[in-house]
C-alpha cells in the first residue's frame, strides 16, 4: 500500500511537469507506461502455492516454494506436502452461505464506500483548491450563467502544491494504520478511519479558509486511504482459500462501481449545492463505519482460513494439537 501511496504522488508531480507543457494528452500516455511494464512483469510473478494445492497442482506449488526459498535464500522446511481434503474452486453461490452473507454484504458495502469516499475527496480537492474554500464554491453556484462551453481551468502552480500536500497525507494513513490494525482489530480501525472522514467532511461546512481546508482534506485523506488499507487486508483473511479471490474480486468490483459513481456527485451535484454532497460522502461513510462494527467476524490474529469446511479460525486453534510431528491443515501443510 505504501506504493499506491508513491504513485499518487508520482502522479500529481507528472501532471506539474507534463500538463502546462505538453497536455492532458501525454500525461495519459506516460501515466500508462508503467501498465505496460507491469503487464510484462506479470509473467514472472509465481503463482500461489495455496491455490495450487487446492486445484490439485501439487508438483507446481512444491516448485513455486522452491522457488521463493532459493530466492530468499532459506531452507525448505522438511517433510512433504500432503492435503488432507480437495475442494472445488470457489463458486458465486460460496459466498452467500449461511457463515458468508451477512459479511458479504457489508463487505460491498464497504469496499463501494471506500471507493466512493476516496476518489470523491479526489475530485472535491481541485474544486475546492480552485474556488478557495466551500463557501466560495456555493456562492459560485448561484451565479446563473446562460452559457454552453467546455473550456477547461488549469490548476495553478499553488494548486499543485496544495494536491500534492494532500497526496502526501496517504503515507501517514498507512502508518497509523499499520500501528492500529494490529492493536485495536480491522473491524475497529475500518470504523475508525470512516468515522475521521465523516467528522472532517461535516467540518468542511465551517467555511475555513485555504490552511485550514488543506489540513482537513489532508486527514481525511489519511483515513479514508487507511480504511481501504484496512479492508484489503481484512477481506483476504475472512474468507477461506476456495473463495478468496472471488471473495476479494467481487468486493474490488464493488468498489469500482463506487469509482464509477462518484463523479456524478463531486462533480454534477457539486453545481447544485456543496451542502448536500458533503452529506452525502459523511452519511455514506457513517453508514460505513457502522457496517464495519457490525461484520460478524474479527481476523486479528488468526490465521489464513484454508476450508470452508471447518469452524472459521479451527486452523489457529487446532494446530499443534495433533500428535506429535504431524501438523496438518486442510488444503496443504508440512508434515
Amino acid at each position: 500500500q505504501v506504493f499506491w501511496a508513491i504513485g499518487t504522488v508520482f502522479e500529481v508531480l507528472l501532471a506539474v511537469l507534463v500538463m502546462p507543457t505538453l497536455g492532458w494528452r501525454w500525461l495519459l500516455i506516460l501515466s500508462a507506461l508503467p501498465l505496460l511494464l507491469f503487464a510484462v512483469l506479470c509473467f514472472w510473478l509465481p503463482e500461489s502455492a495455496r491455490y495450487d494445492v487446492l486445484s490439485g497442482n501439487q508438483e507446481k506449488a512444491i516448485a513455486t516454494l522452491k522457488r521463493i526459498a532459493t530466492e530468499n535464500g532459506a531452507p525448505m522446511p522438511l517433510g512433504k506436502l500432503i492435503i488432507s481434503r480437495q475442494e472445488d474452486r470457489g463458486k458465486m453461490r460460496d459466498l452467500f452461505t449461511p457463515h458468508f452473507r451477512w459479511t458479504t454484504l457489508l463487505l460491498w458495502f464497504i469496499w463501494f464506500s471506500n471507493a466512493f469516499s476516496y476518489y470523491g475527496l479526489v475530485l472535491l480537492t481541485t474544486e475546492f483548491f480552485q474556488a478557495g474554500d466551500v463557501c466560495s464554491i456555493s456562492s459560485r453556484r448561484k451565479e446563473v450563467k446562460a452559457k454552453c462551453t467546455l473550456t477547461c481551468e488549469y490548476l495553478t502552480e499553488e494548486d499543485y502544491t496544495d494536491l500534492l500536500w494532500t497526496s502526501l497525507s496517504e503515507f501517514p494513513g498507512v502508518l497509523v494504520t499499520l500501528w492500529i490494525i494490529d492493536r485495536i482489530g480491522r473491524k475497529k480501525t475500518m470504523a475508525l478511519s470512516f468515522f475521521v472522514f465523516s467528522f472532517c467532511s461535516l467540518l468542511l461546512f465551517l467555511c475555513v479558509g485555504r490552511n485550514v481546508l488543506t489540513v482537513l482534506l489532508f486527514i481525511a485523506r489519511a483515513f479514508i486511504s487507511g480504511g481501504f488499507q484496512a479492508a484489503y487486508v481484512y477481506t483476504p483473511e475472512v474468507y477461506p482459500t476456495a473463495t478468496r479471490a472471488l471473495g476479494l474480486g467481487t468486493c474490488s468490483g464493488m468498489a469500482r462501481v463506487g469509482a464509477l459513481i462518484t463523479p456524478f456527485i463531486a462533480q454534477v451535484m457539486l453545481e447544485s449545492s456543496v451542502y448536500l454532497t458533503l452529506v452525502v460522502y459523511s452519511g455514506c461513510c457513517l453508514l460505513a463505519a457502522v457496517a464495519s462494527c457490525f461484520l460478524p467476524i474479527e481476523t486479528k490474529g488468526r490465521g489464513l482460513q484454508e476450508s470452508s469446511h471447518r469452524e472459521w479460525g479451527q486452523e489457529m486453534v487446532g494446530r499443534g494439537s495433533h500428535s506429535p510431528g504431524v501438523t496438518r491443515s486442510n488444503s496443504g501443510s508440512q508434515e
